[in-house]
């Protein structure tokens, strides 16, 4: 598997993606998380406009897709019910979904994402077990809560390898 920018040509594959990404969660009782439209067009559009989308290839399709970025997330500025493990810059990691017919897909999103900065932060929905799980079991450490913008709640996840930040 590969990871590269992705392009607006990717972009049916990419929404393709998403909507089976809505579909698992409903699946798997987290029928909230993105309902039945997110992320929205203008988002993917946005995130691949500003060179924050990427996409996993594995023999020549897309089986992967995610938003990275080494920025500060205004979301992530407040958290509750727990402490971000530093606040050393970091890269954010959102809207990760993977193809069902390729396993360990995010993991390796998420492995090439600490390769590029050492110290991630994510966040997912409460019922989002699956999430929960991958992050668990790829090092990353439950935070506490933060809050979206829409006042939506999300469980914070962090990981740092603290002698190379």
């Amino acid at each position: 598997m590969e990871i590269r920018k992705s392009t607006i040509e990717d972009f049916n594959h990419i929404l393709n993606l998403y909507e089976q990404a809505r579909e698992f969660m409903k699946e798997h009782n987290n029928p909230t998380q993105w309902g039945n439209y997110y992320p929205e067009v203008s988002v993917i559009e946005e995130d691949i406009v500003n060179e924050k989308s990427y996409v996993c290839i594995d023999e020549n399709k897309i089986v992967g897709t995610f938003m990275y970025a080494e920025e500060k997330e205004p979301t992530y500025a407040t958290i509750v019910q727990g402490d971000w493990v530093n606040d050393n810059p970091y890269g954010v990691v959102h809207r990760i979904a993977s193809s069902a017919q390729k396993r360990g897909v995010a993991t390796f999103c998420l492995d090439w994402c600490y390769r590029k900065c050492k110290n991630l932060r994510i966040d997912t929905h409460k019922d989002n077990f699956p999430m929960q799980r991958l992050l668990k079991k790829n090092g990353f450490v439950l935070c506490g809560i933060i809050y979206l913008e829409n006042g939506d709640e999300r469980i914070a996840y962090q990981k740092a390898d603290m002698l190379k930040i």
